[in-house]
């Protein structure tokens, strides 16, 4: 039966007590009625609720001190069935105040027994407002947790689950009663729960939250895939800041973290295509571009790197690339990581191996495509390694996946760029192919670059050395030496060029040149003026005249100009002539002094049409010339001819020799000077 016949009241009779009622947790007034009706137990609570203290309240009728009159007897008949039957009321009913003013009461009713059988009826009472907004609240904290998208959980200060909300339930594939008294690694033994539970300790301890940690890992929801999740966690607290546990927040955030990876991806893979564009093609030297490019992918891009050019390709005798049969090629770099076994298994640089066509590098520079294996068996190993003993080496590395992408420039397929994980868990995938290619296709560029420079050089050099001179012959009271060695395999050969002529009367003319530019032409150019240069000192012409003549022939070539220094060394008058036109000066070392430059006007290239005038020294033992023209500001870099001459004493006597006499006694020579 119900008080709903009074406005505004409700109310339930006959309802069990079942433990999950909000009044029979919550600390509310307490009154008991004896079976006459009169108050006997008055809580302080209730003097709070209904305004009476327990002196005003003790022993008075409850119907005459709380109850309106119009509700008195709906108030008395509901309390004669609860003392009669012994059944429960709970409702809402009015009551009155002290102040004289009307409430509703939220009210549970229930009937007692004492140890002599006197009965009588206990009523627990809250104001009514307050109820109603408590379990409004806790209504909605119930529908915040039960229907929550974001996966809720609530774990003791054991660290063990005491609540579990429907969405954890599907983030874990694990019904939340199984949950309940379990820990975070009983339940998820594929997800790092010994970092989760370490962190739900320090805020235990701390009381400070921890949001957004990311934990990676698998669950039985999703076995077969791994997951991110941003794990939050706050401390619970109850009264007087008892520690209750900690509360748990769970949001999957896969597809965000596969974006990150991949944005993450994206910014290395720029940076590595940018890192290979400063790195890479820093020289004209084709061992050196490869090692550049072997270090730029290790260990960025593969474990294991190896670049490999076709033999015939470096030889350029290649017509084109055939689509069958075996291929040569020579080992340029070779790079790894870290110690491998899988670093003897690759080709040594400079190494020339044959490659059968079954074998994929073969195939890469035979179709001109990335090959890829991404997870490579017992079998693509014997098509991976040069040999049986090789694949033994990659399979005891553990090499698991394969790469092998073209180096084409210019449309012509140059050899092969070679990477292996072993220590990477990550297979190659397309985006690695892509990486990869760009890599290859920027280096192949620079290698092409510099086999034909290195064979244009290699031309150059030899024509150069074919014009120079051998030994220097062998001249009474001089010892000469010389020598023409480039500075560098990267600086390009030019029209540097040197000479000793025997002349008669013991003189000796004493040429150093530089043809001003290089390559073939420089050199071409060289030779013509060092054969003029013979021509002209075998007249017996002073040295200003050789140069002048040589002038005029300079002239008339065409975009060239050039340096010479001549030089004619004199023994029966014991002096040496020297003209410059545009050169470096000597430099002389006294018998008695230190070394010092040759102050000699040095007049302008020849080809610049401007007077040239000798000069003459006397009394040196030894002078040095040095073919390091102006044009080059970094000695590095330039090619570096020159004489060095040593001079006996002087003859006494006049201008002609005397009768030949034996050797004078040994005497020591100046200390060498090379410029």
């Amino acid at each position: 039966m119900t008080a709903g016949s009074f406005p505004g009241t409700t109310g339930r009779v006959g309802v069990p007590l079942d433990g999950k009622g909000l009044l029979d947790v919550l600390g509310v007034a307490a009154v008991v009625i004896d079976a006459h009706g009169r108050i006997v137990l008055w809580s302080p609570q209730a003097e709070d609720l209904f305004g009476y203290r327990a002196n005003e309240a003790l022993g008075q009728y409850i119907a005459r001190l709380v109850v309106d009159a119009d509700h008195r007897d709906e108030a008395m008949r509901l309390f004669g069935e609860v003392l009669r039957e012994g059944t429960t009321w709970a409702g809402t009913f009015p009551v009155r105040h002290k102040d004289g003013g009307v409430r509703p009461v939220e009210f549970r009713n229930m009937r007692l027994t004492d140890d002599l059988g006197g009965l009588y009826a206990l009523g627990i009472a809250a104001d009514h407002a307050a109820v109603e907004r408590i379990e409004t609240e806790l209504a909605l904290s119930d529908r915040l947790v039960s229907q929550s998208p974001i996966g809720l959980a609530v774990l003791d200060t054991d660290l063990r689950y005491v609540l579990v909300n429907p969405a954890l339930e599907r983030i874990n594939g694990v019904p939340a009663a199984l949950h309940i008294g379990r820990r975070i690694g009983d339940m998820l033994p594929k997800v790092d729960a010994a970092a989760l539970e370490d962190a739900v300790r320090t805020v235990l301890a701390t009381g400070e939250p921890l949001l957004d940690h990311s934990t990676l890992g698998r669950t039985p929801a999703d076995p077969d895939r791994e997951h991110a999740w941003s794990v939050s966690l706050y401390r619970l607290e109850g009264a007087e800041e008892r520690v209750l546990g900690v509360a748990v927040s769970v949001i999957d955030v896969t597809e965000r973290h596969l974006a990150d990876a991949d944005a993450d991806r994206s910014r290395r893979r720029l940076a590595l295509i940018a890192d290979a564009s400063a790195r890479v093609g820093t020289t004209l030297e084709v061992e050196r571009t490869a090692d550049e490019l072997a270090s730029v992918v290790v260990p960025e891009l593969a474990d294991i790197a190896a670049v490999d050019v076709l033999d015939s390709v470096l030889a350029l005798r290649r017509p084109g690339a055939p689509e069958e049969g075996p291929e040569l090629f020579r080992a340029l770099a070779v790079k790894a990581a870290a110690r491998t076994d899988a670093l003897p298994a690759a080709d040594p640089p400079g190494a020339i191996t044959m490659y059968g066509a079954d074998r994929l590098v073969t195939r890469c520079v035979h179709t001109g495509l990335p090959v890829l294996v991404e997870h490579v068996g017992p079998g693509d190993l014997s098509r991976i390694a040069r040999s049986p003993e090789a694949a033994e080496l990659l399979a005891r590395a553990g090499v698991h996946s394969y790469l092998a992408v073209p180096l084409i420039a210019r449309g012509e397929v140059l050899g092969a760029l070679d990477l292996k994980r072993d220590r990477n868990a990550l297979p190659f995938d397309g985006d690695d192919v892509l990486l990869a290619t760009e890599l290859a296709a920027r280096a192949a560029v620079s290698i092409d670059n510099a086999r034909w420079y290195q064979s244009v050089r290699n031309s150059a050099v030899t024509l150069q050395r074919s014009l120079l001179p051998g030994a220097p012959p062998e001249r009474a009271g001089l010892e000469v030496a010389a020598r023409y060695q480039p500075a560098q395999a990267s600086s390009e050969v030019g029209g540097d060029w040197y000479d000793v002529i025997p002349l008669p009367d013991e003189k000796t003319a004493l040429v150093v040149g530089d043809v001003m530019g290089s390559g073939i032409d420089a050199a071409a150019t060289m030779g013509r003026l060092r054969t003029a240069t013979c021509a002209f000192a075998d007249l017996d012409l002073a040295p200003a005249q050789v140069l002048r003549h040589l002038d005029r022939i300079t002239a008339g070539l065409e975009h060239y100009i050039a340096t010479c220094l001549f030089a004619v060394h004199d023994r029966a008058r014991g002096r040496c002539r020297i003209s410059n036109a545009g050169h470096l000066p000597p430099v002389r070392v006294p018998v008695d002094g230190p070394a010092e430059l040759v102050t000699v006007p040095p007049g302008v290239p020849l080809g610049a049409h401007r007077p040239l005038r000798p000069h003459r020294i006397h009394g040196s033992k030894e002078y040095s010339y040095d073919g390091s023209d102006r044009e080059r500001q970094d000695a590095r870099h330039a090619t570096t001819p020159w004489i060095h001459v040593r001079t006996a004493p002087r003859r006494l006597g006049g201008p002609h020799p005397p009768p030949p006499a034996p050797p004078p006694p040994p005497h020591p020579w100046v200390e060498r000077i090379f410029i």
